[in-house]
């Protein structure tokens, strides 16, 4: 079992960066293959990246593909997105998820999660 703590969310302008952290405050993440979603006011919660627990795999919505990395430091249990050229729409609550295992961008095996760190992006 694992407990996931988000971090780095903030206002930003359009066209800026932001890097959010995923850190595991009980338990170990480096068994644990990792997603970030995020959720904006009145629509669905979407996978926008994950990787694997060796940090091997990685994979990304088409939304996010050439913006958005997601990288791990094991040994830190940490797992970040770095999220450059943001745009309005990028607006959302972003939860980063650990699975035993994942396939791709498939939601389904997430059994833990984090609170959730706000992200805004300004026009």
């Amino acid at each position: 079992q694992v407990q996931l703590v988000e971090s780095g969310g903030g206002l930003v302008q359009a066209g800026g960066s932001l890097r959010l952290h995923c850190a595991a405050s009980e338990g170990t993440l480096h068994t644990y293959a990792v997603g970030w979603f995020r959720q904006a006011p009145g629509k669905e919660r979407d996978l926008v990246a994950s990787i694997s627990w060796s940090g091997g795999t990685t994979n990304y919505a088409d939304s996010v593909k050439g913006r958005f990395t997601i990288s791990r430091d094991n040994a830190k249990h940490t797992v970040y997105l770095q999220m450059n050229s943001l745009k309005p729409e990028d607006t959302a609550v972003y939860y980063c998820a650990a699975a035993n295992t994942v396939t791709g961008l498939s939601t389904s095996g997430y059994a833990y999660w984090g609170q959730g760190t706000q992200v805004t992006v300004s026009s």
